[in-house]
């Protein structure tokens, strides 16, 4: 079989497994790519993913060390657009979540369509060929492979642009010993739009594609196993888990298009319910969130996360829950449950933070609790 129908194959057969975008980029090391990661590791802007280190980097940009008789990288993409409906429950406080958390967990559904892609290839072969597959959880850089096999280009937000789809695309790559006909980066850009920038609440965008880790909402709310910065909990919003606004801003996602994947259709997860989340317990916890991207939050981040849109709301209706979660065993949620009961204010609130007060041994949430007390006049 020549390498120009086995290419063609390849598509094709990436598509009956709902890939929505399949190119080919070489097996070429990423220079480029390897030195602007590298770079911002050596600036701390990527500060809280220890995992994601220079040696990391230098192995994920060269997929020689990944497959020795590495040829080529089938790049694919999985659209997960979903629209956002109305909250049903007005007389609940609900905290968002981004789009790509509502349905199942990407990582095994994307994983498991790549595996089955190469086993189609290797029943057309008739043979098997050597070959390793990534996606974000892997060495490689996605994006950079993406780009380079022309699926999009990468935005100011450093997101990855699909002119078919916008950036709501899972992306994985397959490096292969095999021989195939090769796709050319796209020219397109972002020119002179900012939106993405301009629109961040946090100021996490420090300049056109460059990202500073420590202030972006999602890597806050998901990744971030500690505090949240005291000053940048307003801007967080009523986000609870990870944050689409670089990407509802973008002009190019208003070509978004509804993913034809069932299984990241399952949206009964795009809102949660703030005060479920104080008072449900570790095992409930997991029960409704298994199998799902909010399980990486893991369970006291989310109560973390919770009390702190719940402080944005400002409803006195949550100082229950928060009374609830201001006696968590978990220091980093009794020290935001805190801080959100002195944005609440109001007399429970104050009696609530006195009265943990008295028995609490924490000195950070000792901290959280006089700071938020001080606020509050009654």
């Amino acid at each position: 079989m020549n390498r120009s129908d086995l290419t063609e194959i390849i598509k094709n057969s990436a598509s009956e497994l709902n890939f929505d975008l399949c190119n080919i980029t070489s097996a070429e090391s990423f220079i480029e790519d390897r030195d602007i990661a590298i770079d911002r590791i050596r600036s701390g802007k990527m500060s809280g993913l220890p995992w994601f280190n220079e040696s990391r980097v230098i192995r994920g940009t060269d997929p020689s060390t990944l497959l020795p008789e590495a040829k080529s990288i089938i790049s694919v993409g999985m659209n997960y657009y979903q629209d956002r409906k109305p909250n049903p429950n007005k007389h609940r406080p609900m905290g968002k979540v981004a789009v790509y958390a509502w349905g199942k967990d990407y990582h095994k559904v994307v994983k498991k369509r790549m595996k089955l892609l190469v086993e189609n290839i290797s029943n057309v072969l008739g043979t098997s060929f050597k070959s390793r597959w990534y996606i974000d959880d892997g060495p490689m850089l996605d994006r950079a492979a993406a780009r380079r096999s022309g699926i999009g280009w990468i935005g100011k937000n450093t997101n990855l642009l699909s002119p078919q789809l916008g950036s709501w695309v899972f992306l994985g790559q397959i490096i292969t010993d095999l021989e195939l006909d090769i796709d050319l980066p796209l020219k397109k850009h972002c020119g002179t739009c900012s939106r993405c920038i301009e629109e961040c609440p946090t100021k996490a965008i420090t300049d056109p594609y460059t990202i500073d880790n420590s202030r972006c909402i999602s890597h806050l709310t998901i990744e971030n196993r500690g505090s949240i910065p005291t000053e940048l909990r307003d801007s967080i919003g009523e986000w609870v888990f990870g944050c689409d606004i670089c990407q509802d801003v973008c002009p190019v996602n208003v070509k978004s298009q509804i993913a034809k994947e069932p299984l990241f259709k399952v949206n009964t997860k795009q809102s949660l319910d703030l005060i479920n989340l104080l008072t449900m317990s570790e095992h409930q916890f997991r029960e409704n969130f298994a199998g799902t991207p909010i399980m990486r939050a893991k369970y006291h981040g989310m109560q973390r996360n919770a009390c702190i849109v719940l402080g944005n709301i400002g409803s006195p209706d949550s100082i229950p829950a928060l009374t609830h979660a201001l006696k968590s065993d978990s220091p980093i949620v009794r020290g935001h449950s805190a801080w959100a009961l002195g944005k609440i204010g109001g007399h429970a609130s104050k009696l609530a933070l006195r009265e943990q007060l008295s028995v609490e041994t924490d000195p950070e949430v000792i901290n959280e609790i006089s700071a938020a007390s001080s606020r509050i006049t009654v």
